[in-house]
C-alpha cells in the first residue's frame, strides 16, 4: 500500500494525516511539510493512526521534517502511533526527540508549546 498523506487544520496547527507505509520511495510527506513551512504554517501534529510500515528511511525522513519545522521556529508532535512504529521509537531513542500523544487535542495543544517536554504523552 503506497503512502496516502491528507491535512486539516485546527487553527493554527495542521494536522497530516498519514494512511499506507513510510519508506523510502514515499517523499509526498516530506515535500507537503516544506510546501506548508514556504506557506508560513509553524505548527505540525503527524497523525500516525494508518501508518501500517515505517522503514529507518521513513524514520530519517521523519527526523529531517522535525528538523526543518524546529529551525523555521515550530515544533512538530506525533500522534497514535501503532505499537510496531512505538517499538521503533524507542529502539532508535527518536521517542526522547519527538513528543508522542495518544489524544489529538493534547497533541495539537503541544504543538504549539515552545518548551515542550518529551516522551509518551496522555
Amino acid at each position: 500500500m503506497d503512502l496516502t498523506v491528507g491535512t486539516r487544520t485546527i487553527g493554527d496547527v495542521e494536522i497530516i494525516d498519514l494512511s499506507g507505509r513510510l519508506w523510502i520511495l514515499n517523499l509526498p510527506l516530506r515535500d507537503l511539510v516544506k510546501k506548508l513551512l514556504d506557506e508560513g504554517r509553524r505548527y505540525f501534529v503527524l497523525n500516525l493512526t494508518n501508518l501500517t510500515y515505517i522503514d529507518s528511511s521513513g524514520l530519517g525522513q521523519m527526523l529531517a521534517i522535525w528538523t526543518s519545522i524546529t529551525n523555521q521556529n515550530g515544533h512538530m508532535t506525533l500522534l497514535r502511533p501503532s505499537d510496531r512504529v512505538q517499538s521503533l521509537l524507542a529502539i532508535t531513542k527518536l521517542n526522547t526527540v519527538f513528543q508522542i500523544f495518544a489524544d489529538e487535542n493534547k497533541a495539537v495543544i503541544a504543538s504549539r508549546d515552545k518548551n515542550p517536554s518529551f516522551g509518551i504523552g496522555a
